[in-house]
């Protein structure tokens, strides 16, 4: 009976974590920490120098788990990666995963050598353990925070984060071999490395491909009792990782390539996959943090604490900005970008899963290195990770748009891959009736009313209350949201939101600003508002985007085709503006004399 109740209570305290991580999640949220800095924290008091007393010390497992975390978040960061918008970010993304983090790994070795005073090649340990930028805190942070950052400054993060595990890996293996063996055993030269980053590299691309094309065809021929596909996809994207370490590729490098290929195809129950893969990834994340937690002692933290903050400070300032700088810069990136993508160096568990392989060969000083990386992780998370959202728009890289709070129902057709199926609440004063125009891909099915469902009811005739569903292409659904966002007051939103003027998203930027006196670039004067927004929102504007020119604000009113063809127009200081307004109708000048032109030019072409 005793090990029954033994049993039990180990049941009833995961079923505790994981609530407790749900309502950390809350709080995290709420006062804007980094979640995972929070499942850290958790899982630190929760160890032996904490209330709940755990001495855990299972290495091993810890690596076991470590890895099976990181498949499962690299996968599902593949799988939202898409390629239409990541192609000019290939190449410069390759450079940072790759000289990038040798770089970075180098650079930092001089501060261990000098604060910690390690010799030169455990201190290149040291700095290849907390070299390579951790895809899972970059993925979990930038999804949290709900930035919308420019096409390739995405992208690159993205691309850079999910690739550039493999060469840290390698440097730390083939580093630790050395340590250990002796350079002649460990076959350290610069061939040996140079074959087996190449074989990790090609194996680990072969393997990602094939698996991803399997896993999708088998998701979109097999027909399996509903809900078995998420699995179907979590199961295969473990067996792939596994499966392509034992025959010496990079599993890390397979599972981000397969996620990335099954993304960029057609999937059946695409929705389902995804919200699974959400909460497996969110799991993924607490276990790992929750057992890395458990497996530091703070109390030893503080023999290298402040030595360790050095390192971790260098790093942020020095290090990562030094490697990115070289490696971006020949792309042409702006200083902008590339003091975001530096700032966003992320240190995670992707660090102190690689400080535990010295633990686990019981490398000299292993205990130095598993404790100086924790700091640094601990400092990236605090640091850089609280303070992300207000780096993207300091640095003007974070695109000025907010999600808005609809709540959208998607429900997956049965063999069907083109289309989805999602449904709205009709809220009070939302802009589908006020007449906002439904996109052209957007087909309407049915509308459930009073309890009842109709195939009959037009569009125009939907009415506050109704539930109206649509089929739509999965990678455009969300942009029915901004049709069906219900606004607390209707008109006062409205005009709130786009200004009390509208004008065609044909109007040339360099009239306006000379009409109303507006700051606009000379590069930009040329340009109509519709090719402004096009530029700036990387050719995919929505209903809401908006863009600063002065005191004055141009918002985006209505789209055709993914084109610009009306925009608000709003003002700092009102009055002053209205007065303009009306004395521009007194006294025509540039924006009245283009109008005229224009409505001459059509009477002509009607004539």
């Amino acid at each position: 009976m005793d090990s029954l109740h033994a049993s039990d209570l180990r049941l009833l305290a995961g079923a505790i974590l994981v609530l407790v991580g749900i309502a950390s999640s809350l709080l995290a949220r709420r006062f804007g920490a980094p979640l995972l800095l929070v499942f850290l924290v958790i899982g630190m008091l929760l160890g032996e120098d904490g209330p709940g007393g755990i001495a855990f010390a299972n290495y091993a497992f810890t690596y076991s788990l470590g890895s099976l975390a990181l498949a499962i978040i690299l996968f599902d960061g593949g799988l939202r990666t898409r390629l239409d918008k990541v192609r000019g970010a290939v190449a410069p993304s390759l450079l940072l995963a790759t000289v990038g983090v040798v770089l970075t790994a180098g650079l930092t070795a001089l501060a261990v050598h000098w604060l910690l005073g390690l010799g030169l090649l455990p201190s290149l340990l040291m700095g290849a353990i907390v070299a390579s930028t951790d895809a899972a805190a970059v993925f979990f942070l930038l999804k949290a925070g709900g930035l919308h950052l420019g096409r390739r400054v995405g992208a690159t993060l993205e691309l850079e984060s999910g690739s550039n595990d493999p060469v840290a890996v390698l440097m730390v293996v083939v580093i630790t071999g050395t340590l250990v063996l002796g350079a002649g055993e460990a076959g350290t030269d610069a061939l040996g490395i140079a074959r087996t980053l190449g074989l990790q590299g090609v194996l680990g691309l072969a393997f990602g491909v094939a698996g991803g094309l399997g896993m999708g065809a088998a998701i979109n021929r097999l027909t399996l009792p509903a809900g078995l596909h998420p699995l179907l996809t979590v199961a295969g994207a473990v067996a792939l990782f596994a499966f392509t370490n034992l025959l010496g590729g990079s599993g890390l490098l397979a599972v981000y390539v397969a996620g990335i290929v099954m993304g960029n195809r057609p999937l059946r129950a695409q929705a389902n996959v995804l919200a699974v893969q959400d909460a497996a990834t969110w799991l993924a994340q607490l276990v790992m943090f929750l057992v890395l937690g458990l497996l530091v002692t703070p109390s030893r933290l503080l023999e290298v604490l402040w030595p360790a903050l050095g390192v971790a400070a260098f790093l942020m300032f020095v290090a990562r900005p030094v490697a990115v700088a070289l490696c971006l810069a020949p792309f042409g990136y702006g200083k902008r970008e590339i003091g975001f993508v530096a700032w966003v160096g992320l240190r995670g568990a992707v660090a102190i899963f690689l400080a535990s392989i010295p633990m686990l060969v019981a490398l000299p000083d292993a205990e130095i290195y598993f404790n100086v990386a924790f700091v640094v992780v601990i400092a990236s998370l605090v640091v850089q990770g609280w303070t992300l959202g207000p780096a993207a728009h300091w640095l003007k890289v974070a695109l000025p748009r907010s999600d808005p709070a609809t709540r959208r129902i998607e429900l997956d057709l049965p063999g069907q891959i083109e289309v989805e199926m999602v449904g709205y609440e009709v809220a009070e004063g939302c802009a589908i009736l006020r007449g906002a125009p439904l996109p052209g891909w957007a087909r309407p099915v049915m509308v459930v009313r009073g309890g009842g469902i109709s195939t009959a009811i037009a569009i125009d005739a939907l009415a506050p209350g109704d539930y109206a569903y649509f089929l739509a292409p999965p990678g455009n659904v969300y942009r029915l949201d901004w049709l069906f966002a219900p606004p607390d007051e209707a008109r006062e939103a409205e005009r709130a939101m786009f200004g009390a003027f509208t004008l065609p998203g044909d109007v040339p930027l360099g009239e306006l600003g000379a009409f109303y006196d507006l700051p606009i670039p000379k590069r930009y004067a040329a340009h109509t508002a519709d090719a402004l927004f096009a530029d700036r929102f990387d050719g995919h504007p929505q209903i809401g985007d908006r863009l600063d020119l002065g005191d004055a604000t141009l918002v985006v009113r209505a789209l055709v085709d993914e084109r610009v063809q009306s925009v608000g127009l709003k003002f700092g200081s009102v009055g002053t503006r209205v007065f303009g307004h009306e004395a521009a109708r007194a006294a025509p000048g540039p924006l009245a004399r283009w109008r005229a032109r224009r409505e001459a030019a059509r009477t002509r072409r009607g004539g």
